[in-house]
């Protein structure tokens, strides 16, 4: 917000004596697009909530923010609202910037979504709720963008040089990736729930070996009985389809709402002919893919729905093989990693959190770093004005210092 580079100014010198027309005087700002509804996310009580990240890049753009608790968790919901409110007033903002509101779900998402005040949607959760808030917003008199990450299974593709280190490595790569799985147990949008490894034996080893470590892993306690159950009835269907195979279970945890964590395996051709196994689970659970060369992992790929994220496991002597295999990725997620795990969303400059649908509704944005303002934001031109009448971004004294690109060309005074 300080360094104010996501004003977009930008200013288009004049020429009076152009020929065979003049040119005039353009200047351009970004400006809020007006109030923002946002849903709070049930697996994340602060990060995605009350004064999570839509929040917080929302009243950044100059929007007031009308929120939605999610259900899940009020008490903590109410706490945070309270400071937020509490802010507000020790600023002496007007006490509309933040609202804090409860109910049913739908209900309550659906007059969020249609109500005329409100100009855009932040909203992340399952696909069928994202999906109704789409609706109900392109359904308007005047149609509102709606920012919602909903789906994605985060595919990883582990090449031959990955698991060319010996038993050891192989070992500790199956120990990271159960790791990856189970954490948060598994109530994280990047989870990878989904693994290629190659058909011989450095790929029947992995999986044994992936097989040893969720038998090591107890189930933890899931934040909400729904989210529970919708876990167990996708197990269930997943581990019912022809063809796939159990590699390994965990133990179910203490208490309620922990079921033990859980890793399949399915051939490629499964994989392709079966639209149930590129199905989201969300929790801790897992599929292993076996594939036979490139030719697979390409015909995988480009069978995938939009992702949050893709990663390789490589080493050098696997860079051609892959080479083919990234453009496709490029088309499919928001975020290609190499050689680490998709869970941990680094927040900063570079990062991108969002995807092709259904991963969000809109891949052009990110949730997720400084670039997630723009979302609530839109241009303005400014053609001819006397500067009298102009904004301080893009007055020519440039009152704020500003960096502004003047005449296509970067000035910087920031």
């Amino acid at each position: 917000m300080r360094q104010g580079d996501f004003r977009g100014a930008r200013l288009d010198a004049p020429d009076p004596q152009r020929s065979p027309l003049p040119k005039p005087d353009v200047r351009q700002r970004r400006i809020p697009l007006g109030p923002v509804a946002v849903f709070g996310a049930s697996n994340f009580p602060l990060a995605f909530s009350t004064a999570g990240g839509d929040t917080a890049s929302a009243l950044a753009a100059g929007c007031p923010v009308v929120f939605k608790a999610h259900n899940a968790h009020p008490g903590t919901s109410e706490l945070v609202g309270r400071a937020i409110t509490d802010a507000v007033a020790a600023f002496d903002l007007h006490p509309g910037v933040f609202s804090l509101i409860y109910g049913p779900g739908a209900s309550i998402g659906q007059a969020l979504a249609s109500d005329p005040v409100i100009r855009a949607v932040g909203f992340t959760g399952s696909r069928a709720a994202g999906v109704s808030l789409m609706k109900a917003a392109a359904a308007r008199e005047v149609p509102i963008p709606v920012y919602a990450e909903m789906s994605s299974i985060n595919p990883v593709f582990l090449f031959d040089g990955a698991l060319s280190g010996g038993p050891e490595s192989v070992q500790s790569l199956a120990s990271a990736y159960l790791t990856s799985v189970t954490g948060s147990s598994g109530q994280l949008c990047t989870s990878p729930g989904l693994v290629f490894v190659p058909t011989g034996e450095a790929g029947d080893a992995f999986v044994a070996a992936v097989g040893e470590a969720a038998a090591g892993h107890s189930g933890q306690t899931m934040l909400t009985r729904s989210i529970a159950e919708s876990w167990n009835a996708g197990v269930e269907q997943l581990g019912a389809q022809a063809g796939v195979a159990l590699v390994g279970r965990g133990s179910t945890g203490e208490g309620a709402n922990a079921p033990a964590p859980v890793v399949f395996s399915a051939t490629t051709a499964q994989f392709l002919d079966n639209p149930v196994l590129h199905e989201e689970i969300f929790g801790a659970a897992s599929l292993v893919v076996r594939y036979d060369g490139v030719e697979d992992l390409l015909a995988a790929a480009g069978r995938l729905e939009g992702q949050l994220t893709a990663t390789l496991h490589l080493t050098d002597g696997d860079h051609e093989t892959a080479r083919p295999l990234v453009p496709v990725l490029e088309q499919k997620a928001g975020r290609i990693l190499a050689n680490g795990w998709p869970t941990g969303v680094e927040v900063g400059h570079a990062m991108v959190h969002g995807g092709p649908f259904p991963a969000t509704s809109d891949s052009r944005t990110t949730s997720v770093g400084t670039l997630a303002i723009e979302r609530f934001l839109r241009p303005l031109a400014y053609q001819n004005l006397p500067e009298e009448l102009l904004p301080a971004p893009v007055q020519a004294a440039n009152p704020w210092h500003l960096n502004r690109r003047v005449d296509g060309q970067i000035q910087l005074n920031g």
